[in-house]
């Protein structure tokens, strides 16, 4: 495994082209940036597919939607798809309305995603599991959700990466806990989102799609660690731009030294 993947990332700058929400739009820009790789936000059907013709990458973000950005999404991804670029979808809100779990299904029955990042009701609700969402937050206690994730990754042939305590990643056969973070990344909005942005900066540089998913977690996760340690951080306010500042400096040394990775044998798929 490849831990020192950001120090690639800088060299390389790939450009991460996004379709996502209004809400954390500026978040997912400024960690993608922040992290070494290029940001664009473009969602209008007369340009995405030629935006991402020269991306490295492509995020699909439903957390604000309408028929109109799934249309852009459709079009986005399946020239991503005939170029061989990854696409990374992050279901916000699967399960909390017909439009958010119809639009994803549609999405992932017209795009072959390279990944799914998620909470664990919206991986379970993807994945055909009982889960219970309210507005964008997974609610309740998820039990096998490794298997549900492994189950989910062999069906659409992607890498899922299911956020939590410890982040569950797996591509079906090879699956990885994340166990970087802090409690201050559950404090404000956008952490989720700006997550999925780490993925495509990541997975933007070719290398294998389930390390580079774990390792893209665990250093985007190791930058909030940074930032909860410093003296001037007080709470979410303040820790924000920290989480900034920590992701800018953040050098492949430091994910090698302090990464929490492990691999953990696949469960079996009933």
């Amino acid at each position: 495994m490849n831990l020192l993947m950001i120090d690639d990332v800088r060299k390389r700058k790939p450009l991460v082209h996004h379709i996502t929400n209004y809400v954390t739009v500026n978040e997912c820009a400024n960690i993608t940036l922040n992290l070494g790789a290029l940001p664009v936000m473009a969602h209008a059907p007369e340009e995405v597919a030629e935006m991402v013709s020269v991306a490295g990458a492509l995020v699909l973000n439903i957390g604000t939607l309408s028929k109109d950005q799934v249309r852009s999404m459709i079009l986005a991804g399946k020239k991503a798809a005939s170029l061989g670029i990854p696409v990374i979808l992050d279901p916000v809100g699967a399960g909390a309305t017909e439009l958010r779990t119809d639009s994803c299904h549609e999405i992932l029955k017209e795009i072959p995603v390279a990944a799914v990042k998620g909470n664990a009701a919206e991986i379970s609700i993807l994945a055909g599991a009982d889960a219970k969402i309210l507005g964008v937050e997974s609610m309740g206690v998820f039990h096998d959700m490794a298997e549900v994730a492994c189950r989910f990754a062999r069906e659409r042939n992607c890498v899922v990466a299911v956020s939590g305590a410890d982040d569950i990643v797996t591509d079906g056969n090879i699956t990885y806990l994340v166990g970087n973070g802090h409690p201050l990344m559950g404090q404000f909005v956008g952490t989720g989102c700006m997550a999925a942005s780490a993925l495509g900066a990541f997975l933007a540089l070719g290398e294998n799609p389930v390390e580079s998913a774990a390792v893209a977690l665990a250093s985007f996760e190791i930058a909030a660690e940074l930032a909860s340690e410093r003296p001037d951080v007080r709470g979410p306010g303040s820790f924000y731009p920290a989480l900034m500042d920590e992701a800018r400096m953040l050098k492949g040394s430091t994910v090698e030294t302090r990464s929490r990775i492990r691999k953990i044998p696949s469960p079996a798929v009933r």
